[in-house]
C-alpha cells in the first residue's frame, strides 16, 4: 500500500504542461505540489472527473490530460470506461486512488471493495493500456515509461491516507481557479 501525497508528489515531479483534473483530496494536495493555472477541480459532481477528462482531451489534443481520480468516484460513474476507450483519446491518462472507501464524506466503504479489480475493468472496457501498483518504488521505476505512451491510460494506485493538507475550500469551489483555468487552457495559436 502507497501513500497517496507520495504518489502525487512522483506525479508532481514529472508533470510539464499537463492539464490535470483531480477530485477532493487528491484536488487538496495536488494544489500544495504543482500548483498550475492548469489545474481543473472536479468536485460538486461525484464520478465525473474521467468525463471532464476525456472532453479536455478531446478538445485539446495537443496537450496530455492525467485525470487523479478516486475509486468511490468512478464507481458513480463506471460507463465512463467504455466511454473513454470507445473515443480512445491518445493524450489521456487515468489514475484512480484506491483506498476502498468514499473518503471525502466520511470514509464509508465502496460497495464490493477487494471483489473486482479496476484495472482489468479498464482492460475489458477496451483501454490500451491498464496498470495496478501498491508498492511505490516499482511506480516510480514505471511510471516515466507510462507516461510516455499513446493512451488512452488506466493506472491503480493502491493507496492509504498520507499526511494532512489543507482543505482548501475557497479554491476547489472558487470562481478565481476556474478563471486561471479558462485562461490557461485556450490555444497558443487559436484557428482562424
Amino acid at each position: 500500500m502507497m501513500k497517496r501525497d507520495a504518489c502525487l508528489k512522483a506525479l508532481a515531479r514529472r508533470r510539464t504542461d499537463e492539464i490535470v483534473v483531480s477530485v477532493y483530496r487528491a484536488a487538496f494536495e495536488w494544489k500544495v505540489f504543482a500548483p498550475s493555472p492548469l489545474n481543473y477541480v472536479a468536485v460538486g459532481a461525484m464520478g465525473l472527473a474521467s468525463s471532464h477528462g476525456l472532453g479536455l482531451a478531446i478538445g485539446r489534443p495537443d496537450k496530455r490530460v492525467w485525470v487523479l481520480d478516486g475509486d468511490g468516484s468512478l464507481l458513480m460513474n463506471l460507463s465512463t470506461l467504455v466511454t473513454v476507450a470507445n473515443q480512445a483519446p491518445k493524450n489521456l491518462i487515468h489514475f484512480v486512488g484506491e483506498n476502498g472507501v468514499y473518503e471525502v464524506n466520511g470514509s464509508h466503504p465502496i460497495p464490493g471493495y477487494g471483489k473486482f479489480n479496476f484495472a482489468g475493468m479498464a482492460r475489458e472496457a477496451g483501454y490500451r493500456n491498464a496498470y495496478e501498483f501498491s508498492e511505490l518504488q516499482q511506480f516510480e521505476r514505471d511510471i516515466d515509461g507510462i507516461l510516455k505512451q499513446d493512451g488512452p491510460t488506466f493506472v491503480t494506485l493502491k493507496i492509504e491516507p498520507g499526511e494532512e493538507y489543507p482543505m482548501d475550500w475557497p479554491y476547489v469551489h472558487g470562481a478565481p481557479q476556474r478563471d486561471l483555468f479558462r485562461a490557461a487552457l485556450k490555444p497558443t495559436n487559436p484557428r482562424s
